[in-house]
């Protein structure tokens, strides 16, 4: 008994030293923090810290990080491991969630705001450092770029709120590009100052790492990338592992070239944001784990380096700590304030700016223990530093939550500003046709879905109402249910429906009707499953027998192959009921594949789409090419290449755009481009205001194929 009492004392022995128990209270930690404190309105970021202060070693003294002297080798190592993954993913998670689009839509904003937050705070802190505590040259320096850094630890907030992509969020982002590569910079000059090593030698070598390290970032990791993520696309999980990977390695690059490691973290999100769309499952498993597991670990981890009873050292601390706070959060507000007044943003989206910008974390940490490693800087200087990242940081995640809910409640989620389904939220219903690539439709899917729907992905199967049904449907639901499984990788919620018909468009029309369906998802259909023929009977009938709009989709390569959208848009197509619907899911795809939209169309239909883009007023770059010979389709053949994912804007018949060289569009364009991935998209129209009232009636289709015939037998060279 005393041998087992003396176990159990020993193992909660101050500070804790096994693993096991340590991982454990740190995964209680996170479990609990934001239940207790979120009824006291605690944001879950500052709960993190303040439990990492509660169970650090300036208070409870159960947690402990690394002493490099005595504690190397206990298994405590694991607090300084993973809260260094976590700060290394905050920042490339902030560079994966740029949109570069808006970032190169607003890139002056953001060298101006880089700018200001960068001058502001310096020109503020040096005077105050030089004269006011009076430390010398070097030191004041060091501290005043500590106070020009910025960390983006609220930036979880921002993300959960879904207004990541609004404009004052990029410049933010954008701006800590360039502040925190410049400080970082100046902590490299500072210590090599301080070491007597600033000669023609330095500057050279800093140039040169610096420059084969951009190029190895954008040069060959995306391409290293891309390769991996065509030829191993089954491999879900390698993904992941390779992404961890480049983010470390990244990371390890940017410390041979004499920069911090933060600096890489956030560059290999750069390099590779076009390559993970931000709706996909991988995405969803990167974000998932930051947040629930290295994300936090960072968070208590900085908790416990803050001591608070620096506070009773004598007034000299007190007097730093508070000064250097006070000058820390006066430059931040200021270059918010300026920024403003400069691009006439409005007061929510100031303090968004202020907010995510205040908090000194990361960078600071860096530039602040490096210098105290080096002597640059004191006792009192560090102290001061911890009590200013815990203050910033409760202001900053305070302010940020404050300004998120605000913009939020303005309506101004990442940029779908304008709802297309005015009468009730989106719904998509995805038919099985063909289980070879439901895995693809399905990510399209998710692709292009609102993400102000509440409303589940639903998948249907219809199964034939014959002697075989029960056995029929219970393989359909075992179909249904590996769909499912698929989905639930990128956390997309989904419902499964089987349905018994005595044909499958009679049964996927009942249903979207039921359901009041916004829009069918279609995979492309097969000549010796889904229909004899690749635009027969049954196909027409679905086109009768549903109002929504359609997407029919041939999608046999990743969406990393292509380079840009081709989108071919006929005449009178902006008259169609559902012309915006589809033009906003074409700019959503656009903006998630990273890709520039290509507008093929007359003039008139042009003018059309540019007021669309302009008042949806996406950052994804478009053009326009002309073509007017909208009877003679195969004219379209010479705007194609074969890095493009085409779209094919059609019609039902009947509809004000329609017009009979659409007949066989789906056999002749899946025959003519064989290779590459195809969408071909029928508008939604008016429920019962379309001409073809017979939709069982086969025989209408069947006369219009053989007249299109008939024709074809004189007009061969055509």
């Amino acid at each position: 008994m005393d041998k087992f009492l003396h176990h159990i004392s020993e193992a909660f022995s101050k500070p804790i030293t096994n693993p096991v128990l340590v991982f454990t209270i740190i995964l209680t930690i996170i479990l609990i923090s934001p239940i207790i404190l979120r009824p006291i309105k605690v944001p879950g970021i500052i709960g993190l810290i303040l439990f990492g202060l509660l169970f650090g070693p300036h208070g409870l003294n159960w947690l402990a990080k690394i002493d490099k002297d005595t504690l190397r080798g206990n298994g405590v190592d694991a607090i300084d491991l993973f809260s260094t993954i976590g700060l290394l993913y905050i920042m490339f998670i902030a560079g994966l969630e740029l949109d570069m689009n808006e970032f190169k839509k607003t890139k002056n904003k953001s060298i101006i705001f880089g700018f200001l937050t960068f001058i502001i705070p310096i020109s503020i802190g040096f005077p105050v450092c030089y004269y006011f505590l009076g430390y010398s040259l070097l030191p004041s320096v060091l501290i005043a770029s500590m106070f020009a850094t910025h960390t983006l630890v609220s930036y979880p907030i921002i993300n959960s709120h879904g207004i990541s992509k609004n404009e004052a969020v990029a410049i933010t982002i954008g701006g800590t590009i360039l502040t925190d590569t410049t400080v970082l910079i100046i902590l490299a000059i500072i210590t090599g100052a301080a070491q007597g090593e600033i000669n023609e030698q330095f500057w050279v070598t800093l140039a040169l790492s610096f420059a084969l390290f951009l190029f190895i970032m954008f040069g060959v990791i995306p391409r290293i990338a891309k390769w991996f993520f065509q030829k191993i696309e089954s491999e879900k999980t390698g993904h992941y592992i390779f992404v961890l990977a480049v983010v470390f390695f990244a990371a390890f690059l940017a410390e041979i070239a004499g920069l911090e490691p933060i600096i890489g973290a956030f560059l290999a999100g750069l390099a590779l944001n076009k390559l993970i769309p931000h709706s996909s499952a991988l995405m969803n498993r990167i974000e998932f784990i930051g947040n629930a597991i290295f994300i936090p670990f960072f968070l208590i981890s900085v908790g416990m380096i803050v001591d608070i009873s620096v506070l009773t050292r004598g007034p000299m601390a007190l007097i730093i700590a508070g000064t250097l706070t006070i000058v820390a959060v006066t430059g931040k507000f200021l270059a918010a304030t300026a920024t403003r007044l400069l691009f006439k943003y409005s007061k929510n989206q100031r303090n968004l700016i202020f907010g995510l910008s205040n908090a000194h974390a990361a960078a600071t940490l860096a530039i602040i223990m490096v210098g105290y490693e080096k002597e640059i800087i004191d006792e009192n200087v560090l102290n001061g530093t911890i009590v200013l990242i815990l203050i910033t940081c409760i202001i900053a995640s305070m302010v940020t939550e404050n300004a998120s809910k605000r913009i939020v409640m303005e309506g101004l989620q990442d940029d779908e500003r304008i709802e297309r389904v005015p009468e009730h939220e989106e719904l998509l219903l995805i038919p099985i046709a063909n289980l070879a690539n439901m895995e693809r439709i399905l990510d399209f899917a998710t692709l292009i879905k609102s993400k102000k729907s509440h409303h589940p992905l639903h998948i249907l199967s219809v199964v034939a109402d014959n002697e075989q049904a029960e056995r029929n449907a219970i393989s359909a639901r075992k179909n249904l249910d590996n769909m499912a499984k698929y989905a639930s990788g990128s956390e997309t919620e989904v419902e499964l429906i089987t349905t018994l018909d005595y044909n499958i468009a009679s049964g996927i029309g009942r249903t979207s009707k039921e359901l009041f369906a916004d829009c069918l998802i279609l995979g492309w259909p097969s000549a010796t499953s889904f229909v004899e023929k690749i635009v027969g009977e049954k196909t027409e009938s679905i086109l009768n027998r549903t109002d929504a709009s359609l997407f029919m989709c041939r999608l046999n390569a990743p969406f990393l192959s292509h380079k840009s959208i081709l989108i071919f848009v006929p005449p009178l197509a902006e008259s169609e009921m559902g012309f915006e619907y589809w033009m906003e899911k074409i700019v959503k795809l656009g903006r998630e594949l990273s890709l520039p939209l290509v507008f093929i169309s007359n003039a008139r239909t042009e003018v059309a789409i540019q007021g669309v883009l302009e008042l949806v007023q996406s950052s994804v770059p478009y053009s326009f090419r002309n073509y007017d010979d909208w009877d003679n389709i195969f004219g379209l053949a010479t705007f194609s290449n074969a890095d493009a994912l085409l779209v094919f804007v059609s019609s039902r018949y009947g509809e004000v755009s329609y017009r009979d060289s659409f007949d066989g569009l789906a056999k002749r364009v899946g025959r003519y481009f064989q290779q590459q991935n195809v969408i071909l998209i029928f508008p939604s129209r008016r429920e019962n205001q379309h001409i073809d009232d017979y939709e069982d009636v086969q025989t209408a289709p069947i006369f219009r194929k053989i007249s299109r015939e008939i024709g074809n037998m004189f007009n061969k060279d055509r």
